[in-house]
Parts: structure tokens; sequence; C-alpha cells
């Protein structure tokens, strides 16, 4: 009879355990996936100015002041692999945008315009019931494109080098909207022109591979320091604007996400210091505080993440996916590749030396399609198109036709394992993937070596590579030598 007790003792207890374990395991789920809020929530996105992720407390860099990011990061989730597919202003947020990337978009170049038959986030977010609003820097067009509810421009202040986010016009709409929106605060710092900073001192700024050679140079050590300042400067922008969500708005029903568009010490390349950017998201009830994602993520997925919280999906020609699954606690792979371009005509030196990548969380390959190593392949039988092409050549003559990095030993891409015989059938698998990504998206360059086309915009717009600049010039022999034939015209830009 005692042996009958305790057998059915044990198997209570074993029950109640098992019970308890369900209940417990089902609690974990609902804090693993988050249920959304009933109502739409308020959606803004907060885009800083030509800014290294390098450059934030939350990410490690002791040296510079960003109370205001930190916050967020604490408060919200920390992306470690966020990433924008070209390095430029223009190009960098019309991904963000459109969800697409800037070859498909159409605005691949500096200073160029979206395709005039895209559709925008002001489009997609409208017809899924919001307001769009857009409050500061723009650089991005045509208007036909991007048809803003509201818009406001930057303003001017007595101090400070750059014009400030117009904080007055974004606190009287958070006192009066009477439906759910989308806003995008675009500030015009850290970029140059920076701060003066007095006494600027090397040991106050933090250094990295990709910089640590300059840091006995005194003019390197006064733009850093006046880039931190520019940086600090920035944070109490954000601060005011937290201050103010905090204030006016029902910040449970309301997703901030923080980014910059691209890193300055990168900018106009396909390096990761250039490509990787910022991103922290807070939304209280959804995101759980303190948290970090290692998911490769990108540009091109912001709109769509919107669209599905507003209840909507992407459409099919969008390259972006939706990201909502890692807000609400899923770690869930989104991307497997994210790409990269860069473009270098049409900016102050204007040289011909494109590039594109292919990046996955561990490796990462580009192409340089005008590198020395290629160059008399590139040539034609026009002598006055070759003669720029084989400037662009010169100007990067140091760089290599291909590069190949394992970004978990060599974060900084300091080591190019192109040439090791271990390495090739990843090569061949990311050259593989990249090019067809490349042929999808409308590429005007090719696999093929030996065809290196120059681009422009129509007309009087844009940098001409026959003209000088303020920090090119062009020997007389080469000027007003190139004509329209000689170029691929885009002619929405």
């Amino acid at each position: 009879m005692k042996k009958i007790l305790f057998s059915l003792f044990v198997s209570g207890i074993v029950s109640l355990l098992a019970v308890s374990c369900a209940q417990n395991k089902a609690e974990g789920g609902k804090q693993e996936r988050q249920a959304l809020p009933s109502e739409k929530p308020n959606l803004i996105f907060y885009l800083s100015d030509d800014q290294d992720v390098y450059d934030y407390g939350c990410y490690g860099n002791d040296k510079v002041k960003t109370p205001s990011v930190d916050r967020l990061a604490s408060e919200g989730m920390l992306f470690t692999n966020a990433f924008t597919g070209q390095a430029i202003c223009a190009p960098s947020r019309s991904q963000l945008l459109t969800g697409k990337y800037p070859l498909k978009n159409g605005c691949f170049a500096n200073h160029t315009r979206t395709k005039p038959d895209i559709e925008s986030i002001t489009k997609h977010m409208r017809d899924l019931g919001y307001e769009v609003v857009r409050a500061g820097k723009s650089h991005i067009a045509p208007k036909k494109v991007y048809d803003w509810d509201v818009e406001w421009n930057p303003i001017e202040k007595p101090t400070g080098p750059r014009k400030y986010i117009p904080l007055d016009s974004i606190e009287q709409y958070f006192k009066t909207a009477k439906k759910p929106f989308f806003m995008l605060i675009a500030s015009g710092y850290p970029h140059a022109e920076y701060y003066d900073v007095a006494n600027a001192k090397a040991e106050a700024i933090k250094w990295f591979p990709f910089n640590a050679h300059k840091k006995d140079n005194p003019g390197m050590i006064k733009s850093k320091a006046g880039y931190y300042r520019s940086i600090e400067e920035d944070d109490k922008q954000l601060r005011s604007v937290l201050e103010l969500v905090d204030t006016y708005l029902d910040v449970k029903n309301t997703l901030f996400i923080y980014s910059a568009d691209h890193g300055v010490s990168g900018k106009f390349t396909v390096r990761d210091v250039g490509l990787r950017v910022p991103f922290i998201a807070r939304w209280p009830n959804v995101i759980r505080p303190g948290a970090t994602s290692h998911q490769l993520i990108h540009y091109t997925d912001v709109l769509p993440t919107f669209m599905q919280i507003a209840g909507g999906k992407a459409t099919e020609n969008m390259d972006g996916k939706s990201f909502l699954p890692l807000l609400r606690g899923e770690d869930i792979e989104i991307n497997n590749y994210i790409y990269g371009v860069s473009t270098n005509q049409n900016i102050l030196r204007s040289e011909i030396f494109p590039s594109r990548m292919i990046r996955n969380k561990r490796f990462k390959y580009i192409r340089n399609f005008n590198a020395m190593e290629v160059l008399d392949q590139n040539l034609g039988d026009k002598p006055q198109v070759n003669a720029f092409i084989q400037r662009g050549a010169l100007a990067f003559k140091d760089v290599p036709f291909e590069k190949l990095y394992d970004l978990e030993s060599d974060p900084y891409e300091l080591d190019n394992l192109i040439k090791r015989p271990a390495y090739q059938d990843i090569k061949y698998s990311l050259t593989h993937d990249m090019f067809a990504w490349m042929k999808e998206q409308g590429d005007f360059l090719t696999e093929e070596i030996g065809y290196m086309p120059i681009i422009t915009p129509p007309g009087n717009r844009g940098v001409k590579l026959d003209q000088n600049t303020r920090k090119r010039t062009i020997a007389d022999s080469l000027k007003n030598t190139l004509q329209k034939g000689d170029y691929i015209v885009i002619d929405h830009w």
C-alpha cells in the first residue's frame, strides 16, 4: 500500500512539473514573439548624416558622448549587422524610402534622382492609412515620387556649422496628430563642416585599424575632434525629439528607429565602415529592452517592415524583406546575402572606378571593375574615352580587381584572401550570386571583363568627367573632349 501511495505521489509531482514546464514554455514563447498593438502605431525614423557605426557609446566607443542613442539601445534593440547598399547620401536614402536597391530605384550616383515611376514610402504608407511627414534634410527627388503630406526643411541657427531639425514644427505636429503617421526626421549632423575644436588631442579620439596611421596627423586630429563635437550636437537634437515623443505621444504605440545614412570613413566605397550603419529600434511592449540582433538587415527592409506593421505587405518588385519578426523577439534569418554598390562618377573627383559587393555574415566579396589589373582590357577604340578610363584606374592604382574577406577573423578588411586556394569555392559561390543579382537589378555592368561604360545625367546636370571641379583638375587637352555618344545618358537624372 505504501508503495502504491508513493508511486501516486511521484506521478502527481511529475504531472505538476510537466504542467509547469508547459506553462513556462508557453510563457517563454509569448516573450519571444510579442503581440502587436491593436491600433496602428506611429512610425518615426530618425536619420543622422555621415556617422560611422563605430562612433557611439553603445557600439563600443568610450571616447564619444552619445547618451541619447545609448538610451535608445538600453530601451530597445541594437542591430549589429545593419547595412545600406551605398555609402552616399541620396542613394542611401532612396533605398530606405523605396525598398529597392540603388540600381533598381535609379538613384545610384551622388545628387541624382529616383526613377519617376517608382512608388515610395509616401504612397505605400498613405494607402495604409498613414500621414507621411518629412522633418529636416531631404536630399531626395523627384517630388512626384516623394510627395509628403507635410514637410519642413532644416532651420538656421546662430550657432553650429549646419542647419537644425525643425523641433517647434515637430512638437506642434505631435500635439495635434489625429491619425497614425510615419515621420522621417533627417538631421544634417554630424556631416561636415564640423565644429572648430581648439587644442584637439589624439588621446581624446578612438582610433581604428583603418585610420590609426593618421593619429599623429594634426589635421586629422582636429577634424576628428570637430566630428565628435558635431556628433554630440546631433545627440542633443535626438534628446529633444525623444522628450517630445515621451510628452505628446503614446510611447507604447510608437516605433522609434534611429540610424545614420552611412559611415563617413568609408564614404563612396563598399567597405563595411561605409556600408554598415547604426540601427536601433525602440517599441515598448513589443521590443524587449536591451535586446541585440546579429541578423543581417538592410535599408531596403525598412519599408516592407513598416508596411507589414501597418497591415499591408511589400510589393513583389521590392528588394527588401520585413524584419518585424526580429522586433517581436524571433531570432530568424532575414537575409542570407546583402549587396553594395559604389559609383564614383558624379562626385567631385568623378573618376571611373565602379565597384560591387556581396556579403553574408562571414564572407565578403568585392569586384572593382576598372582596376589596373584589367585596365588594358577595358580600353576601346575612342581615345577620348580611354583617357578617362585610364585616369580612373590610376586614381585607385593600389586597389586590386577582386577582394575576399573573412569578416569573423578580419572585421576591418585588412587581409585579402582572393588568391588563396582554400577560399576559391567561397569566391565562386559569392560571385555567382552577385552577378545574378546585378542582372536582376538591371546593372549597366556585367561579368564580362573589357566593358567599361561611362555614365552621365542629361544636359548640364551633374559632374562632367571632362571639366574641373574644386577637388579635381582636368588637363586642357582633355577638356570638352567627351561627346554625348560617349556616355550612357541616365535620362531620369
